[in-house]
């Protein structure tokens, strides 16, 4: 059985790392990344140190069925503890050392097996048979879409003036030659806003720095682990309307449901709340960790299940909100932010602003009007985003007829020959897949694969 990976992002390592444990392997795998960063992705390429990894180190394992597989990796890597949290907290550079080491061990262990293992540095072009870029042609019987997600938007219109920047990724790059006492403008306050303050406060910049949010909202920040143990809200019991959702967590929590209501629906002022939450780290109360971990647990299985007109209002509705519960910062990143708060370095602006270039720099104009001499786009690409290089493949996969593109973006699947794993895949909710979702899915995709031959 001849298996291709299309990405070699962590979508793709954990992939391989799941199909070198299959019994029997696969007789052979080839590996298709066009980009320079193997096993990397967007988010682990080499950057500044400043950029953190944003998930203790048990919820960062890419082998589904061994939550220690990154912790005992990391046990080699002494230093960047986060003293709040209690956990080390590294580089995602340092991330990527781990997924790259865990792509070489895969590759040796399916080689050490008789599987035949080929990367190929090129863009996959065409399906059936599989076209790369530079005119290469490979027969498979599997192809599994690994591709990350797109291209972040240019709400704006601001590509291409002097001193704006789309793909922020990494920063070493694109704060590199920043002046020091310029106004540095980031549009979005979610997490890529808080690495871009995080970056620009370890490089020294001292200069203001404004986030401009439509909603003023912050990620909230993440608490000290603790063992969580579902008792109804679970995989063989699980609801399939929101109404349900929120039953079934409150039997979780009980009477205890009031300070997680008060969490998602006070409107607290953003700053004051970042300085609360951070407060709050060691809190016993385990609402905001139950339903961060719900959401990433769960969410795959039930998103699919809920009524359409459900989706469309969590999606439509609640999106900041779910994102900032789901993916908080790290309290490091958080005491960087109120400080700078604190000082007056930084700035929270919210509301739809109007951003143009001037004469010299960027005109904002909003609540109150601003000039930036740069502008940092921090907005993620929308969920289920097809990347430009992959469009072409998608295009020979929609004439095949093996896949669909449904009206709310991503790939559905009509041919048991092609599979998805992340957030291009269609039925996944708007959420960036975290590392364990990424690696439950692998592991699926690599049974479904092995179960069939």
């Amino acid at each position: 059985m001849e298996i291709g990976i299309i990405g070699a992002g962590a979508a793709g390592v954990s992939l391989l790392d799941a199909l070198s444990l299959t019994e029997p392997p696969p007789s052979g795998v080839t590996v298709f990344e066009g980009s320079s960063c193997l096993w990397r992705g967007r988010a682990y390429q080499p950057d500044v140190d400043a950029v953190r990894v944003n998930a203790p180190p048990a919820l960062m394992s890419i082998r589904h069925d061994d939550q220690l597989h990154y912790t005992r990796w990391l046990a080699e890597h002494d230093g960047h503890l986060d003293t709040l949290l209690g956990v080390p907290i590294v580089p995602r550079a340092v991330y990527g050392e781990y997924l790259e080491a865990t792509a070489m061990a895969a590759i040796s262990r399916l080689r050490h097996r008789g599987c035949h293992v080929s990367v190929i540095n090129d863009w996959v072009t065409g399906y059936s048979p599989l076209l790369t870029r530079t005119g290469g042609t490979h027969t498979l019987d599997h192809a599994v879409l690994c591709v990350g997600g797109g291209r972040p938007l240019d709400h704006y219109g601001l590509e291409g003036s002097p001193g704006f920047v789309l793909e922020p990724y990494p920063l070493a790059r694109t704060l590199y030659g920043v002046p020091d006492g310029s106004h540095v403008v980031v549009i979005g306050s979610g997490l890529t806003a808080v690495d871009i303050v995080a970056a620009l406060a370890a490089n020294g910049h001292s200069g203001p720095i404004t986030l401009l949010s439509r909603q003023g909202v912050l990620p909230y920040v993440q608490q000290t682990p603790v063992k969580l143990e579902f008792r109804h809200l679970t995989r063989e019991n699980l609801p399939d309307t929101f109404a349900g959702l929120v039953a079934a967590m409150r039997a979780e929590l009980g009477e205890d449901l009031a300070p997680l209501a008060a969490e998602i629906t006070g409107a607290e002022d953003a700053v004051e709340r970042l300085r609360r939450q951070l407060s709050e780290v060691d809190s016993p109360h385990p609402g905001r960790r139950m339903l961060s971990a719900a959401v990433h647990m769960f969410g795959p299985v039930v998103w699919p299940r809920l009524p359409a007109g459900e989706r469309t209002v969590l999606r439509t509705q609640h999106f900041r909100t779910i994102t900032s519960l789901a993916s908080p910062m790290v309290p490091g990143n958080a005491e960087i932010l109120l400080r700078l708060f604190d000082s007056g370095q930084l700035r929270l602006m919210s509301g739809v602003p109007k951003i143009e270039p001037a004469m010299r720099g960027f005109r904002v104009r909003g609540a109150r009007e601003l000039s930036a001499d740069v502008v940092l786009n921090a907005v993620n690409p929308p969920a289920h985003a097809i990347p430009a290089r992959t469009e072409p493949l998608v295009s020979s996969l929609l004439d095949a007829g093996v896949i669909t593109l449904p009206a709310t973006g991503g790939v559905s699947l009509r041919s048991g020959g092609v599979h998805t794993l992340g957030g291009i895949t269609a039925s996944t909710s708007f959420i960036t897949p975290s590392v364990p979702t990424l690696a439950a899915g692998a592991s699926a995709v690599a049974a479904e694969i092995t179960s069939g031959r």
